[in-house]
């Protein structure tokens, strides 16, 4: 009698357990404070939920492989909001003293955007997203230019000849780019096509490319276009990032910097 018992607790802790991964609490230890059971107990959950393909471990606790789905920035928004200040944190002590600088669209783009724009000033930032362009607009110190183009409606992200044409004219020191996904051998994954052409542009127009991206944009699915990066381009990451990251941007030559 007691082992259906068992087997029937172990199933529902194991949904608990997801459903926590998805919530955004990936640590062992948080995990099992928020379980009730011992740290050794979740390690071992999350043993048997990576052997079964539902998880993937990172550095101290796991994350839950998605589908590639493209969120409204607004629900974007709400998601991984500490991983992406320290993200964005990490990225703004890239900003060198001079130069124009391109920030992407996006929410971890836009975090960037704001702390940007309390910390540096007095140059150019290039933009194609309107909620980057509004962080920076009132800033003391920052000259804003939005690309023209067509406003993709869930990303708030500008596509389209009208950027190509500002593109043409315009070189960075350093762009920021955003991302659905992020694989360190195929770059940065997007919903459409004319997203990874405006990206692979604003790429060959800067002297240095930096990727943002949180740890669930390292563990989804397969995207559908992908925008190849320049050599030796760099991720800034946070640290429920894969345990095997380190390795991977390695062997392809990606500098990587794990924030917090």
């Amino acid at each position: 009698m007691t082992r259906p018992t068992t087997r029937r607790g172990t199933r529902q802790r194991h949904e608990a357990l997801l459903a926590l991964l998805r919530d955004g609490t990936t640590q062992v230890e948080e995990l099992a404070a928020a379980l009730s059971v011992s740290p050794s107990t979740v390690r071992r959950d999350l043993g048997r939920l990576t052997a079964d393909h539902r998880v993937a471990r990172t550095y101290g606790g796991a994350v839950v492989p998605e589908a590639f789905h493209e969120r409204p920035v607004a629900e974007s928004a709400l998601l991984n909001r500490q991983a992406k200040a320290a993200i964005a944190a990490a990225a703004a002590s890239l900003v060198p003293a001079a130069g124009a600088v391109f920030v992407d669209a996006g929410t971890t783009c836009a975090a960037l955007a704001r702390t940007l724009a309390a910390e540096h000033g007095g140059r150019l930032a290039v933009t194609r997203g309107l909620e980057t362009a509004n962080a920076l607009v009132e800033a003391p110190g920052w000259e804003v230019v939005i690309l023209g183009g067509r406003i993709l409606p869930l990303s708030h992200g500008l596509v389209g000849p009208l950027v190509d044409l500002a593109l043409e004219r315009l070189s960075f020191e350093i762009a920021f780019l955003g991302a659905d996904a992020v694989d360190p051998a195929r770059g940065v994954g997007e919903p459409t096509l004319e997203e990874t052409a405006v990206k692979e542009r604003v790429a060959a127009r800067a002297r240095r490319v930096v990727v943002l991206a949180d740890a669930s944009k390292l563990a989804v699915g397969d995207a559908p276009a992908w925008a190849r990066l320049p050599a030796g381009w760099t991720l800034v990451t946070d640290a429920a990032a894969p345990d095997d990251l380190r390795a991977r941007c390695a062997a392809a030559g990606v500098t990587l910097r794990v924030a917090g």
